[in-house]
């Protein structure tokens, strides 16, 4: 994994050269882990040898949207345009857990919260989980990974593989690619579900892009095939987002209705992780 930095570690280090220091211990993987780093007038040293010059960490202290690679004593934004989907993804810092900003919109809870505090919130509402788990729409995998903790295998799928050039960038993403209870799909969700089998499932996590731009994947007839892979007893959560918002509100009346009609039972509110729980 190449280090990676953002304008929290960047003023850290602006900070000990400011103070004199010749060390400063900072995180390489956006708050993953710690390690120190030699300083000099000039520039600092990573333990893979690579440089960086002080107007280099300046130049990523300045930007508070954008995640740095460090590559052959270069930096470079952690960002990718999607031809196929014409969207611009980019990996944006937090205090813990980076999330992902989708043109411009941040793709987790960052308000009175943060990714990995999101993450947690929607694992809890259908906890515990043991048997097999789908993930309908993975992004950076963070609900993949941490439902994989417990669940015995986890599927999670991507429609947009620039998605998962970001991920392979992202160091709290990695175990999507080393966990050996973790298969990653490629496609929509709304076509790859057809090839599952009848209560394949345990869990499913859905938690779909706004309904303005995946409305197929609040549809009765998307929530059928959901309702036929999940087992018996099994459980559902359908993140919607702020349900005290207008839109909110209204897109969770509507996606009620429709897991009802699909077949679900008690489905239920979860206001403090931004959806509902639905039971087969």
């Amino acid at each position: 994994m190449l280090p990676t930095l953002s304008h929290f570690q960047a003023n850290q280090l602006l900070q000990a050269k400011a103070s004199g220091a010749d060390s400063c211990p900072v995180s390489l993987d956006l708050n993953l882990t710690q390690t120190a780093v030699p300083l000099t007038p000039d520039h600092l040293t990573l333990p893979d040898n690579q440089t960086l010059t002080w107007p280099q960490i300046a130049e990523i202290a300045g930007s508070e949207l954008a995640c740095y690679r460090v590559e052959n004593g270069d930096i470079a934004k952690i960002q990718i345009f999607s031809e196929a989907f014409n969207r611009f993804y980019s990996l944006m810092p937090t205090g813990g857990a980076p999330t992902m900003l989708i043109s411009g919109i941040p793709m987790h809870r960052i308000k009175n919260s943060d990714p990995h505090r999101d993450t947690l919130s929607k694992i809890k509402a259908i906890a515990p989980i043991a048997g097999p788990l789908l993930d309908t729409t993975m992004g950076l995998g963070y609900t993949a990974i941490e439902a994989a903790k417990t669940a015995v295998h986890v599927t999670a799928i991507e429609l947009d593989p620039a998605v998962v050039e970001i991920c392979r960038q992202n160091p709290w993403s990695q175990a999507l690619f080393t966990a050996p209870n973790i298969t990653r799909l490629t496609g929509d969700a709304f076509d790859r579900v057809e090839q599952f089998a009848d209560g394949q499932f345990a869990r499913i996590l859905h938690d779909p892009p706004t309904f303005s731009l995946a409305g197929h994947l609040y549809s009765t007839e998307f929530y059928r095939q959901l309702y036929r892979i999940l087992q018996g007893n099994g459980r559902l959560f359908h993140y919607i987002g702020n349900p005290k918002s207008k839109s909110g509100a209204g897109v969770t009346r509507g996606v009620v209705r429709r897991l009802q009609e699909a077949g679900f039972r008690r489905v239920k509110p979860r206001p403090q992780a931004f959806g509902v729980v639905a039971m087969k």
